[in-house]
């Protein structure tokens, strides 16, 4: 009981505020422009979103159903992507890349063109290793690990043939999502 009340004051105590302390206005700029060279190079749309906390009426619900921690990530997670319209892409090869402050967790969601080219394995075992930056507190390394992963997949699946003019534009902002 005392670790889920801890949790509880540690979601309800960070804001926005902290998430933009941990990823400097610098640091944001930085990942903008990552967001904005990688999809020059693939067909896909990526976005980043960084929260400080869940918010209390989400983890009451979660924990009165019982759920682990992990499943209450993924679940944010796949909602901002829907709230975030990661998932209205025209050739639906958008990826969120989620990142939890509170939990210094990370979650990876694509959309149904570029996971049905990509092995669910392969985006489990890229946020494993992601996570490691992440519990150390290099937030900004995390991010950019994950976004060089997300990158490389849709390169190899969605590469960039500008050529026959039939690459989107740029269809989702380029800009870190803070929340």
């Amino acid at each position: 009981m005392l670790k889920t009340l801890t949790r509880l004051l540690r979601h309800a105590w960070l804001d926005p505020s902290d998430a933009r302390r941990k990823i400097t206005p610098a640091a944001a700029e930085q990942l903008r422009r990552r967001v904005a060279a990688s999809e020059l190079r693939h067909g896909g749309q990526v976005r980043i979103c960084i929260e400080a906390g869940l918010p209390a009426s989400t983890l009451w619900r979660q924990w009165r159903r019982r759920l682990p921690m992990t499943h209450i990530v993924r679940e944010r997670a796949l909602m901002m992507f829907a709230r975030l319209g990661v998932w209205d892409t025209e050739h639906n090869n958008g990826v969120l890349i989620y990142l939890l402050l509170a939990e210094r967790a990370i979650e990876l969601v694509a959309d149904r063109g570029i996971a049905a080219r990509v092995a669910p394995g392969v985006w489990d075992a890229a946020v494993a290793r992601l996570g490691q930056a992440l519990h150390e507190g290099r937030f900004e390394d995390g991010l950019t690990q994950a976004l060089e992963v997300v990158s490389a997949l849709l390169i190899e699946h969605f590469p960039r043939e500008d050529a026959d003019n039939t690459a989107p534009g740029n269809e989702l902002p380029d800009e870190p999502v803070f929340l």
